[in-house]
């Protein structure tokens, strides 16, 4: 009953910045050792001082981050209907949604993994392998999706389903956990071991299969303080539709931004090994400040949920006003950091000379489109929360699909690799009127309602 009071009170009651902060700030740390990790790979390989092993992991990555759509679709999806069961008063229904999360997104998940099995070869061929890199990627590729993909995908879904309730701080021990024992592994498989990408490769799913047994200890010690069940009696099909009308927004937005590197990656490849290495380690880096504006996203998304469900508006409008400052605030400081500090950050990832140079010019081009990626992120989310996932989608397919792709293919045939790097910001200036558009369209007709 005390733990359930001191949910309500901060949902309804906590003053909105300490509400936001409350939930927002573990999720935000929890994104930056998630980059960390993600990072990790790409700095003990680019250690080696071979541009192809770098090269090869950034070709397969965006692909590897296909897990996380399939995470963010039964994960995300599941969270906000919980919220928002909350909201509405319906604990005993979570136990459902959960189940169905879990199960569902492991078997879909397990259909993946052995399908790009079967693939792997065209596959490769068409993310850009080269003889060079060929070897490499796939046997990154059998480890972190073929075998690690599982794993991957139930301990995104289960950090996302304890956020649901109020447990950020419990997600983001689950989430650390995974990225800091992912840190300490690189180095022993990559050097000790010797198993150079393969071992980046083998650290990264035992990371994230530890991670699910951290978090199956943090649901058992949770108990009764947790409406979330995973039992198999508990699975149905009832909410597969709510679940995914949020859900598939999410998992779309981040298949859509991965099909938009694999498109980059492949059209770099054209240019040479080096160029694909440069690219790859700047997309890695530029993931620092929208991973801590997921985070804010994220740890925003089930305050937004509960009280739109209950009818508290102006809460709800007030949490999404703060939002907004906090990430415009964020997003500025990241870009001048990373403009005046391109060229030493690109150098620690790699000591050769050409590709730390090239990545330095592509990171202080890439980081500006940053503030307005930021916002686009929260109208986004922020629709996802109140469970309008037809608007969340319509601006995701918009912003990554019908423009991104295009536009990157067309500014490479116009301009060439440069103009591919500025297509991120072209694509965020183009679509932040639209999105400015639906999101105040869509909280008019809750003033309208509500008068």
């Amino acid at each position: 009953m005390v733990a359930e009071e001191s949910e309500r009170c901060l949902f309804e009651k906590m003053p909105v910045p300490k509400a936001v902060m409350t939930l927002a700030i573990p999720t935000i740390i929890s994104q930056i050792v998630t980059m960390i990790y993600n990072l990790a790979d790409t700095f003990f390989i680019g250690q080696i001082g071979n541009p192809a092993m770098v090269a090869a992991v950034s070709l397969v990555s965006p692909y590897f981050n296909l897990l996380t759509a399939l995470g963010n679709l039964f994960g995300l999806g599941a969270s906000s209907l919980i919220s928002r069961f909350l909201g509405a008063q319906r604990e005993k229904d979570i136990r459902y949604v959960s189940a169905f999360s879990l199960w569902c997104g492991m078997a879909v998940t397990l259909t993946f993994s052995v399908v790009s099995f079967i693939f792997r070869v065209p596959l490769l061929d068409f993310l850009g392998a080269s003889e060079n890199t060929y070897g490499y990627a796939e046997s990154y590729l059998l480890w972190v999706v073929v075998i690690g993909g599982v794993p991957t995908v139930v301990s995104l879904a289960l950090g996302h389903l304890l956020r649901s309730e109020g447990h950020a701080r419990q997600s983001s021990m689950g989430m650390m956990f995974g990225g800091i024992l992912n840190v300490i592994l690189d180095p022993v498989f990559i050097f000790l071991f010797g198993f150079d990408v393969a071992g980046a490769a083998i650290a990264t799913m035992l990371s994230n299969t530890l991670s699910v047994l951290f978090f199956a200890v943090i649901y058992i010690r949770l108990g009764s303080k947790t409406s979330v069940s995973f039992s198999p009696r508990y699975f149905t099909l009832r909410y597969m539709r709510d679940v995914f009308s949020v859900g598939l927004a999410s998992a779309l937005a981040t298949a859509l931004g991965n099909a938009s590197n694999m498109t980059m990656v492949h059209l770099a490849s054209g240019y040479g090994d080096i160029l694909v290495a440069a690219y790859g380690i700047v997309k890695r880096i530029d993931q620092l400040p929208l991973n801590v504006s997921m985070g804010l996203c994220q740890g925003v998304m089930p305050l937004v949920g509960y009280n739109y469900a209950s009818g508290d508006y102006k809460r709800m409008k007030n949490i999404s006003v703060f939002s907004w400052i906090s990430a415009i605030i964020m997003s500025a400081c990241f870009v001048a950091f990373f403009e005046i500090l391109a060229s030493p950050i690109l150098h620690i990832f790699i000591q050769e000379e050409n590709t730390g140079t090239l990545g330095a010019e592509f990171l202080r081009i890439a980081c500006i489109a940053v503030p307005l990626t930021s916002i686009n992120f929260l109208i986004s989310y922020t629709l996802q929360a109140m469970g309008k996932g037809l608007q969340s989608a319509i601006l995701t397919s918009c912003r990554q699909g019908l423009l991104n792709i295009p536009l990157l293919i067309v500014m490479n045939m116009l301009i060439g690799l440069f103009g591919m790097i500025w297509t991120q910001l072209a694509v965020e200036v183009i679509m932040l009127p639209v999105s400015l558009g639906m999101y105040f369209h869509t909280f008019r007709k809750l003033d309208n309602k509500h008068v």
